[in-house]
């Protein structure tokens, strides 16, 4: 899989690849804190606009929406001219979508919010397409997963960093006011309000294109080494097909912009799902990307690593997006302290990332995902059916048995994609690694759907679901949309989602035998 064919086989990140590495390292903490930030986004706006949760969760889709329709352009970027193009791309697409945070806050609209957020997450996907299997070349095939845990590690520093930024910007910056105190306010004041609130949205966006920018200038500088360039690379290295490209992006973007402006209305789930298959079709169309899908869809352990990972990152996006309702509902806590206990989560999260990366060299990274995904499907069963009583307090923060476990299950997270990615790549041989990639961040697409299918529960005072939770209280909540019974009853479906991972670790819990194309 990976190109490096020199020194110890043990070393995660050989010396002479390091200043790549570490700059690389830096995108992996920049999309995490944008997507922590964006999690914030969907009960601030659901404030903001005084929309409802399912409206309000369409941030969450326009944001993993773009990762499903970039990705194969990504992929076909890199393979055409170099990782470090997709670099450079990506992070110029992410500066552009930020730039449209400014337009929005302006006209105060959530359609240009919309688009803007899409725009910034088409950076986000070009930057994860391109950065992880970029990652994965620059080492030995033996700690490649090691190599890709130990970049994702710094993935939640940047998820903390975009809580706090949140916290301390965006939700703290929220007028008090309720729905129904909202609704009845002068038009001006309203507006007045609403301004100030958009701006702190704002600010934490646009003020991150300028570490982007320098990002930006180093990979623009940087040469790619013989571990990072393979023979076609080198001759792609300025000679690719930029019309191939060009293409690419025209099948992912032309059909998905027709769509939004002929059909207004269309929901957009649908429409995301829609504009997914311009990217598809493409490949069918042409003969050697064509083999290369046809090469993946063969292998089993990289279509169920897909499946997976859809679920996956769906349980991350829906479990960290409704923590702050859960604890707000539980705990009769604000958004800016319910955001205290999401931060808990994200350095747990990262506290059992680096034990895990660190043990991954003694157990095998299948086995323990399985037992990780066992232990989440317990935190599940807690969140959903322990009191809500608080048992201790630190800093003024009171915890109970639910919210411990709801908290617990960001650390039983944390070794899970980067553990999908590399099992789902093992074996894979070079010239299917960088389509194979695309397919895994296409998996993202799992966040714009099981978060408004947790949504739904949350908001729906008549789930089905709410069988589960019919002991608890559902006095409905008009402030926060839900009910104690309806967010319960809502951790079904991270319980399902870890229950798919599971089954894919035991499945392919034995290493890769390496392709020999």
């Amino acid at each position: 899989m990976s190109k490096y064919v020199k020194g110890d086989a043990t070393t995660v990140v050989p010396r002479q690849f390091r200043s790549i590495f570490f700059m690389l390292v830096s995108c992996f903490a920049l999309w995490g804190l944008l997507n922590n930030m964006t999690d914030n986004l969907v009960p601030a706006f659901k404030n903001i606009f005084t929309i409802p949760q399912e409206k309000a969760a369409l941030v969450q889709v326009a944001f993993y929406g773009a990762y499903a329709v970039l990705a194969i352009f990504a992929s076909i970027l890199i393979e055409e001219f170099s990782y470090k193009k997709g670099v450079l791309i990506g992070l110029g697409v992410y500066i552009l979508g930020a730039l449209c945070y400014i337009p929005a806050c302006i006209h105060q609209s959530f359609e240009i919010y919309f688009i803007a957020i899409f725009v910034v997450a088409c950076g986000c996907s070009v930057l994860e397409t391109t950065c992880n299997p970029y990652v994965i070349s620059l080492g030995p095939d033996a700690t490649a997963v090691r190599r890709l845990n130990f970049a994702q590690a710094f993935n939640p520093v940047g998820s903390i960093a975009g809580i706090l930024l949140a916290q301390q910007l965006i939700l703290s910056n929220l007028n008090p006011a309720t729905a129904d105190e909202r609704a009845t306010m002068p038009a001006e004041q309203l507006s007045e309000i609403v301004h100030n609130e958009l701006f702190w949205v704002c600010a934490p966006y646009v003020g991150l294109c300028g570490i982007a920018f320098l990002i930006w200038l180093f990979f623009l500088r940087a040469k790619d080494t013989p571990a990072t360039t393979s023979a076609a690379d080198a001759q792609a290295e300025g000679n690719g097909s930029g019309l191939r490209v060009l293409i690419a992006a025209l099948f992912a973007i032309v059909p998905l912009t027709a769509l939004y402006f002929i059909f207004p209305d269309m929901d957009k789930v649908h429409w995301v799902l829609y504009g997914t298959l311009g990217p598809i079709i493409y490949l069918f169309l042409v003969g050697d990307y064509r083999s290369m899908l046809f090469s993946l869809l063969s292998q089993p352990r990289y279509w169920c690593g897909v499946i997976a990972q859809f679920f996956y990152v769906g349980v991350q996006i829906a479990a960290w997006t409704y923590l702050n309702v859960y604890c707000c509902k539980e705990l009769g806590v604000t958004p800016a302290t319910a955001a205290t206990y999401y931060l808990i989560s994200l350095i747990l999260f990262i506290v059992c990332r680096w034990v895990a990366t660190y043990y991954m060299k003694k157990f095998n990274p299948a086995g323990m995902m399985s037992l990780f995904a066992l232990g989440a499907i317990a935190c599940c069963a807690g969140t959903i059916y322990l009191p809500s009583d608080i048992i201790f307090t630190i800093g003024g923060l009171g915890f109970s048995a639910n919210v411990l476990c709801l908290i617990a299950m960001s650390g039983c997270m944390s070794l899970m994609f980067p553990t999908i990615y590399g099992i789902a790549l093992g074996g894979l041989n070079q010239r299917d690694v960088k389509l194979g990639a695309a397919g895994l961040i296409m998996a993202i697409l799992g966040g714009a759907l099981i978060t408004p299918w947790m949504a739904g529960i949350i908001g729906d005072a008549k789930s089905c679901w709410l069988v589960l939770t019919a002991a608890f209280d559902n006095t409905w909540d008009t402030n926060l949309g839900t009910s104690s019974a309806a967010v319960r009853a809502s951790f079904i479906v991270p319980a399902i989602c870890f229950a798919v991972v599971l089954l894919y670790s035991l499945i392919f819990r034995k290493p890769a035998t390496p392709s020999s194309k």
